[in-house]
Parts: C-alpha cells; sequence; structure tokens
C-alpha cells in the first residue's frame, strides 16, 4: 500500500500488516514516523522525546524576579 510521508510528501510502500502503534522510517527524509491508523493508512511524525522535568512553557521577565 502506497501512503506519503507526512512530513517531506515522499511516496511509501507499506506493509499492509502494519497496525496502529507500529513505528516506520521514512527512506528520502529519514523522520520515524508512527502507524496512528490503518483503515485508513494514516502515519504521524513522531515528536523528538522530551524530558518529564521540562516545562513547557517559557518563563517570562516577570516571573523571574
Amino acid at each position: 500500500m502506497a501512503v506519503f510521508c507526512p512530513e517531506c510528501e515522499n511516496p511509501l510502500d507499506v506493509d499492509d500488516e502494519l497496525e496502529e502503534g507500529e513505528t516506520m522510517q521514512c527512506d528520502e527524509c529519514g523522520v520515524e514516523l508512527e502507524v496512528v491508523s490503518s483503515d485508513p493508512m494514516e502515519l504521524a511524525v513522531i515528536d523528538e522525546p522530551r524530558y518529564e522535568d521540562e516545562d513547557p512553557s517559557p518563563i517570562s521577565a516577570d516571573e523571574e524576579e
């Protein structure tokens, strides 16, 4: 089954046996992809892992004082 990489739009030859949660890599751009739906086949870029103690919101100048 052919689907497209959500990052670079490269056509990917995906095995019909892939199930939700499995991962693969794009041959063209190298990004890691996760199967988020198997019918219809849909892939999503896997976000970079974050440390649990990281705060996603930046500290403003008011908060530093």
